[in-house]
């Protein structure tokens, strides 16, 4: 933990009345128990989490007594948009002041890619339970270490890849695991959009709303670029993980659920900065090809920069006696081995069904019953680590059935970890 923390932290516990509960260490902090089947959270990042705050306040028995963001003009913003909740909650700018209070439950963790396993890493070891968004990490050891720390921690750790929960999603995996297209051996996703340049960066002053320091949090520190934040730290491979890890790991994280796929063994990437020639490092044209035990196939296709949706489906399963196809909501259609369309049932889906299952998993005490329980995220948000690490090497990887580590490559296992600043380093 940084040397300022505790100054930070014994501020924090002034101002807010939590000076006792913070001395307390870790674990019996964890002992602390909120009433009844009141479940408390603290939502970490308010771009995405905006959303999420609103999801879990809907929810019966939670309160979301923090908000937290390092822009001291969008807090203020979620702030001013939450304050009609019977018990608005707190800002601040630190998400390790909802880490001290013993009132809560769990962290939300929306903020950028860097901070998704670490934060989440100091939850579990804070006797906190995690709902991260996806990706689960930044680089492939750090999803390691945060399946290790909720075993450890015995917490409830979802990842936030919502189709999981969803009915239509669901059945149609139910569908395809009963033998329904027959043995099923490819599965294809796509992502494509509409995204202008980033143009070249200039450095400059970090904006007065902004705490520079604590955005970059475990990234060893660097300078302040005026076309990085907000959004666009996404194609830097210092905090983000292209399109491929941004979108990719929606329908990765399906394809591999239909196949009943867990590590790849072989891992082949094409593709680049076809459109723009700016500052981003991440490919805006990117193919992706896993192979797995058995026989299987799964595919990723990206256009970042053109919106025409040639593929039709969000994920298409094919088997040895048909084809199963899903939209972004979870409808799905099934065709024969002569392509006629079979069956057709409509579906749609809410995040609020994803929430549910964490806060349930929480109230009964059961960890593992998740939807996407961590180890499930960290598989699929393994592959599109595995995806980026075969582009910027540019050689196909051969990995372990059993874990998904490249094997013979001990290059491209440099890029498994990352170095963090110091103090920063995840601890399990």
């Amino acid at each position: 933990m940084p040397e300022s923390h505790l100054t930070r932290r014994s501020f924090i516990s002034a101002s807010t009345g939590l000076a006792a509960a913070s001395a307390l260490p870790a674990v019996a902090r964890a002992r602390y128990a909120a009433p009844s089947d009141q479940v408390t959270v603290g939502v970490m990042g308010l771009s995405r989490g905006m959303s999420l705050c609103n999801t879990f306040a809907a929810q019966p028995g939670v309160r979301l007594k923090y908000v937290c963001e390092v822009d001291s003009d969008r807090l203020t913003a979620a702030l001013s948009s939450l304050e009609s909740l019977d018990a608005p909650p707190t800002g601040v700018a630190d998400f390790r002041a909802i880490l001290d209070d013993p009132e809560v439950d769990a962290l939300v963790c929306a903020a950028p890619n860097h901070w998704h396993a670490p934060a989440s890493i100091l939850a579990c070891t804070s006797g906190k339970h995690a709902y991260v968004e996806k990706p689960c990490s930044h680089n492939p050891r750090e999803g390691e270490l945060l399946v290790e720390a909720a075993r450890k921690h015995k917490r409830a750790v979802q990842m936030g890849s919502q189709r999981r929960s969803a009915p239509g999603f669901k059945t149609a995996v139910a569908l395809l695991q009963s033998g329904t297209i027959g043995r099923v051996y490819l599965a294809r996703t796509f992502y494509n959009a509409n995204r202008t340049s980033i143009g070249v960066g200039k450095p400059g002053d970090v904006p007065a709303t902004l705490d520079y320091d604590l955005w970059q949090g475990p990234a060893p520190r660097v300078p302040y670029f005026d076309n990085r934040i907000p959004y666009n730290w996404h194609w830097f491979w210092h905090w983000g993980n292209g399109e491929l890890g941004n979108n990719g790991v929606h329908g990765l994280d399906i394809c591999r659920w239909g196949l009943g796929a867990d590590y790849p063994i072989r891992v082949t990437s094409s593709g680049g900065r076809y459109h723009f020639h700016d500052d981003q490092q991440t490919p805006d044209t990117h193919t992706v090809c896993f192979e797995f035990d058995g026989g299987r196939m799964a595919t990723w296709e990206c256009l970042s920069c053109n919106r025409h949706d040639g593929n039709v489906a969000f994920v298409t399963f094919f088997g040895e006696d048909g084809s199963l196809e899903l939209d972004y909501s979870g409808t799905f259609r099934i065709y024969d081995a002569n392509d006629k369309l079979v069956r057709e049932e409509a579906s749609k889906y809410t995040d609020a069904i994803h929430v549910e299952n964490f806060l349930t998993a929480i109230r009964e005490d059961k960890p593992l019953d998740l939807n996407a329980e961590i180890l499930e995220g960290h598989k699929s948000t393994l592959l599109c680590h595995l995806g980026n690490i075969a582009h910027r090497t540019g050689r196909t990887l051969s990995c372990s059935a059993t874990d998904g580590h490249i094997l013979g490559d001990a290059d491209a296992m440099l890029l498994w970890g990352r170095e963090y600043q110091s103090g920063w380093e995840p601890q399990v």
